[in-house]
């Protein structure tokens, strides 16, 4: 199974996927047609398109999916950020759960992004978005074994902001749930290969479980078989 998990399509200073580019193009290797899911975002057929514009850039094809059939020809899937809670919706109503995971479990390249990254693993608990709409359930596509919350913000000491930090709102899941969570910084990404996690990018992926301190884990560096 491969993955690659990104935390953001786009970082400051950088277009669209510009720092992640050179790790698509080693991820994906020899694939040339992806399949694009755009239901994140309301306007699915800008969203294609813009996606589809960078991914040629890269020398690819991009395919929007519909149904399970562009699935099916795909060499690889790569599902966009935006709101997890009505991409989720959308891939229970589309019955596309399954079939992503078959292809995936076979062999076929994954990339997520943001609310992509989020679908990975096993449930969408720990996203970000507001639920705008309710997808039948929380479970995702479980193909990553670990909670992921893309768009990590570490604590600001010099803000004034009285709310709850992004590390408190991950305690107050691991009260609740037993999955660890992996934060995942903008310019992070997880990249799996053979069972094995490594974190790419220009920033560390910081590992919450219940119980212990979070642990950091530098670009580079194996999370290890999880």
């Amino acid at each position: 199974m491969k993955l690659l998990l990104i935390s953001s399509s786009v970082v400051h200073g950088h277009g669209y996927l510009d720092h992640a580019e050179p790790e698509i193009q080693s991820f994906l290797g020899g694939a040339r047609r992806i399949a694009f899911v755009p239901f994140a975002l309301a306007d699915r057929e800008g969203y294609t398109a813009k996606v589809g514009a960078r991914l040629t850039s890269m020398g690819f094809e991009t395919v929007q999916v519909r149904s399970a059939a562009e699935i099916d020809g795909a060499d690889a899937i790569f599902i966009g950020g935006g709101n997890t809670f009505r991409l989720l919706k959308t891939l229970y109503e589309l019955d596309l759960i399954e079939p992503i995971r078959k292809r995936v479990l076979a062999g076929t390249p994954y990339m997520g992004s943001s609310a992509g990254s989020n679908v990975a693993g096993p449930t969408i608990r720990t996203t970000n978005d507001m639920p705008i709409v309710e997808p039948p359930s929380f479970d995702a596509l479980a193909l990553f074994p670990y909670q992921i919350n893309p768009h990590y913000l570490d604590p600001d000491p010099s803000s004034t902001h009285q709310g709850e930090t992004r590390e408190q709102r991950i305690r107050e899941y691991l009260e609740e749930n037993e999955v660890p969570v992996v934060a995942i910084r903008e310019g992070t990404m997880l990249r799996v290969e053979n069972g094995v996690t490594r974190v790419a990018g220009s920033r560390n992926a910081r590992i919450f479980r219940r119980g212990v301190e979070p642990e950091e884990i530098a670009p580079g560096s194996e999370i290890g078989r999880l």
